[in-house]
C-alpha cells in the first residue's frame, strides 16, 4: 500500500512539474500576446512582397535585433545608408530606429516657438493626415522610390488583401469585413511591378483603397507601440524594480550625463520609463559621410528640418532658422547590436561608428584642428580633427563642442549609454 502511495505521489508530483513547466514556458514566450490589431501590424511590418520587386519590408532597415535600426554591419561601417527594392537606389539617411518612435507627438511648435514631434528625421511625418506620426511615417517608404518603391497605395492593399498573404490575422478580421472588397482590375499584379503606374480603380474602389491604406499605417503603428517593440527592459528600466543596481561606472556615466555632459538637456531621462529624448530638431555641427552613396558636399548637403518647412510652404525666415536641424532620436537602444563585432551607425548620416567616437565629438567638436578635407570617421579620429560640419549654419554651440569632460568621463557616459539596451538579463 505505502509503495503504491508512493508511486501515485510521485506520479503527480512529475505532473505538476511538468505544468510548472509548461506554464513557464507560456509565460516566459506568450507574456505579452499582441493583439490582433498589433499582429497585423507585424505581419506586415516584415511582409517583403510589400515592395515593386517583393525583396524588401520595413524590417529589412529596422530589425529588433539591432534596436530596430539598420540591421547590416558591413553597410552601417561605410555609406550607413540602405540600398531599396530597386538595385542601386539609396536613401540619404541613417535608418532612426522603429522603437519608442509612437512615443512622439503631432509635429506643433511649443509657445516658445520650438519645433517638436513629427517621425523621420526631419520630422515630415507630421500626425495630421491619420493623427499618429508613427503611422504617418509607416506609410512613406511603400511609395518611396528609393525604398520599397511601389508606385501606388492601391498596390500596397491589393498585396495586404488579395491574395490573402499568410498572415496570423488577416485584414478583414482586424478592420471588418468587406474591407479588403475591391474589385481590382485584371492585370494589377503586371501593374504593381511596374514603375510610374497607376491602379485604374472606381471612384468608390479608390476611396476603399484609400482607407485601408491609412488602416495599415495604423495597424504598423500599433505594433510599433506594442510591449514588443517598446520593452522598456533595459538595465536602467530594471533598477526600478530593485532587480538590478548600475554598476559605479555606470553611476558616474548617469551623473555626468544628467550634469556636466548636457545630454540631458535634449535627451530627457527623468525617471521610470524614461523616453531619452525632448522630440526636439538640432544640428549638432555634424560632418557630412563621405562614404554616403547618395552623394556627398557640395552636391548634397542635408537640410533636415529646415527643407521640410521650405518645402511645406512656411516662410523663408522660419525655415532658414531650422536649416540642418535633424530629431533628437531616443538613446533607448542606441547600443543594441547582435554581437560585440557588430557595427552600428550613429547620427542622422551615420558618420560616427561607435558611441565612443560621437560622444568624443561631442566633447571636443569645438576643440580639435578643422581636418583640411571629407574626412572619414577613422581618418578624423587618426589626424586628431574634425571636419566642417555639414549644414554651418544653426550649430549648437550651447550644449556640446567643448565640455571640457575627460577621456575617463566619456567612458563612463558611454557606459551608462549601453545600459539602455532592452532585453537585459540581471545575473
Amino acid at each position: 500500500m505505502n509503495k503504491k502511495i508512493s508511486l501515485l505521489w510521485a506520479v503527480i508530483c512529475v505532473s505538476i512539474l511538468l505544468l510548472v513547466l509548461s506554464l513557464a514556458t507560456v509565460s516566459a514566450n506568450d507574456a505579452d500576446p499582441l493583439s490582433p490589431t498589433e499582429q497585423l501590424g507585424k505581419s506586415i511590418f516584415f511582409d517583403e512582397n510589400l515592395s515593386i520587386n517583393n525583396n524588401q519590408s520595413c524590417a529589412s532597415c529596422h530589425m529588433p535585433e539591432v534596436g530596430f535600426t539598420g540591421p547590416d554591419s558591413s553597410i552601417n561601417a561605410g555609406g550607413a545608408v540602405y540600398e531599396g527594392s530597386i538595385a542601386d537606389r539609396f536613401g540619404d539617411r541613417k535608418p532612426p530606429s522603429a522603437a519608442y518612435a509612437t512615443v512622439s507627438p503631432i509635429f506643433h511648435q511649443d509657445k516658445s516657438g520650438l519645433f517638436l514631434g513629427g517621425n523621420f528625421w526631419d520630422g515630415r511625418a507630421t500626425g495630421e493626415v491619420l493623427g499618429n506620426p508613427a503611422a504617418d511615417q509607416a506609410l512613406g517608404p511603400f511609395l518611396n522610390t528609393v525604398e520599397q518603391a511601389l508606385s501606388d497605395s492601391a498596390c500596397v492593399v491589393y498585396r495586404v488583401c488579395e491574395p490573402v498573404p499568410n498572415y496570423p490575422v488577416s485584414f478583414e478580421e482586424v478592420w471588418g469585413a468587406g474591407s479588403c472588397d475591391i474589385a481590382w482590375p485584371e492585370l494589377i499584379e503586371t501593374t504593381c511591378a511596374t514603375e510610374g503606374t497607376t491602379v485604374a480603380l472606381s471612384s468608390e474602389d479608390r476611396t476603399k483603397s484609400d482607407m485601408a491604406y491609412g488602416n495599415i499605417g495604423l495597424s504598423i503603428a500599433a505594433y510599433e507601440d506594442s510591449p514588443e517593440v517598446n520593452a522598456f527592459s533595459s538595465k536602467y528600466d530594471q533598477t526600478f524594480g530593485g532587480k538590478v543596481k548600475l554598476n559605479k561606472e555606470e553611476q558616474r556615466g548617469y551623473a555626468l550625463f544628467r550634469g556636466k555632459g548636457m545630454c540631458h538637456r535634449c535627451h530627457i531621462s527623468n525617471g521610470q520609463q524614461a523616453l531619452f529624448t525632448d522630440f526636439s530638431f538640432d544640428n549638432l555641427g555634424l560632418p557630412q559621410n563621405p562614404e554616403n552613396p547618395a552623394g556627398v558636399a557640395p552636391d548634397f548637403v542635408d537640410p533636415g528640418l529646415g527643407g521640410f518647412l521650405m518645402n511645406a510652404g512656411y516662410d523663408e525666415d522660419v525655415y532658414l532658422a531650422e536649416w540642418g536641424k535633424h530629431k533628437v532620436p531616443t538613446l533607448r537602444n542606441v547600443d543594441k547590436r547582435e554581437d560585440a563585432d557588430f557595427v552600428k551607425a550613429f547620427g542622422h548620416n551615420g558618420y560616427f561608428k561607435s558611441l565612443e567616437s560621437i560622444v568624443h565629438f561631442y566633447n571636443t567638436r569645438d576643440v580639435k584642428d578643422v581636418c583640411p578635407g571629407d574626412y572619414t570617421e577613422a581618418e578624423a579620429l587618426a589626424a586628431d580633427c574634425w571636419p566642417v560640419p555639414e549644414v554651418l549654419e544653426n550649430v549648437n554651440t550651447d550644449e556640446l563642442g567643448d565640455l571640457g569632460l575627460t577621456s575617463e568621463e566619456e567612458a563612463n557616459i558611454v557606459a551608462f549609454l549601453k545600459a539602455l539596451s532592452d532585453g537585459y538579463l540581471s545575473d
